[in-house]
C-alpha cells in the first residue's frame, strides 16, 4: 500500500480538519456583519447560508476579510488532538502530506500562503510536504483526512481512500467518519498498518 518510497502518505487537509476554521470565520463574521457572534448559528453547511450569505460573491468578500485584515489563517485555534495524533503518527513512520486549497481567491496568494506555514509553524504540526491544491486526488496520498463533502465525494469517487472528519457540513457523508484526531489515529492504523 505505501505509495511514497515505501512510506505510507497521510493527505490532511487543514480547515475544519487541524484548523478550526469554522469559529474563527464566525467571530471575523459576527465582525463583518456588525452583530454578536452568538447570534451566528454554530452548525453551518458549506457555504454559510446560515449567517446570511447567499451568493460566491458575498463569500468571497468575507474571506478576502478575513485572510487580509484578520489573519485568518494564522490566527484559527487549533483542533483538539491534531498536534499530538499527528506526531505521534508521524514518529511511527506515517509520512504527514498536507493538502490545502486556500489559493482560491485572486491576488492575495502570498498573505495565504505565509499565514499557513506560520500557524503549522507555531502549533507544532508536523509535516513533511505542503501543496496547495484545489483537485486532491493530483496529489499522492494513501489515506486521505478530510472535510469538505465536495472533496470527499471527489476523492471516493476517484478510488481513494478519505477518512471524513465529521462536522456539520458533511452529516450526509458515509462511513469512514471520524468525530475526533484519536479516531482518525486508531482508523489510520487499522487501515494502512506499518510493518513492525
Amino acid at each position: 500500500m505505501p505509495s511514497d518510497k515505501g512510506q505510507v502518505v497521510i493527505g490532511v487537509d487543514l480547515d475544519g480538519v487541524c484548523a478550526d476554521f469554522y469559529t474563527r470565520m464566525r467571530d471575523i463574521a459576527a465582525e463583518w456583519f456588525e452583530v454578536t457572534p452568538a447570534s451566528l448559528a454554530e452548525d453551518v453547511s458549506y457555504g454559510l447560508a446560515e449567517w446570511g450569505i447567499a451568493t460566491e460573491e458575498q463569500y468571497q468578500s468575507l474571506h478576502r476579510f478575513a485572510v487580509t485584515q484578520r489573519d485568518l489563517f494564522a490566527t484559527m485555534p487549533m483542533i483538539p488532538g491534531a498536534r499530538q495524533h499527528l506526531r505521534r503518527l508521524s514518529d511511527e513512520g506515517y509520512r504527514i502530506r498536507i493538502i490545502t486549497h486556500r489559493l482560491f481567491i485572486q491576488f492575495f496568494h502570498e498573505a495565504a500562503v505565509s499565514q499557513t506555514v506560520r500557524w503549522l509553524d507555531d502549533q507544532g504540526i508536523p509535516y513533511w510536504d505542503l501543496c496547495f491544491m484545489k483537485d486532491k486526488d493530483q496529489v499522492g496520498a494513501d489515506i486521505y483526512i478530510e472535510d469538505n463533502p465536495f472533496n470527499i465525494e471527489q476523492l471516493r469517487r476517484h478510488g481513494h481512500d478519505v477518512i471524513c472528519f465529521a462536522n456539520s457540513t458533511n452529516r450526509h457523508i458515509e462511513a469512514p467518519r471520524a468525530a475526533n484526531w484519536r479516531e482518525v489515529a486508531e482508523m489510520i492504523r487499522a487501515r494502512a498498518p506499518l510493518p513492525s
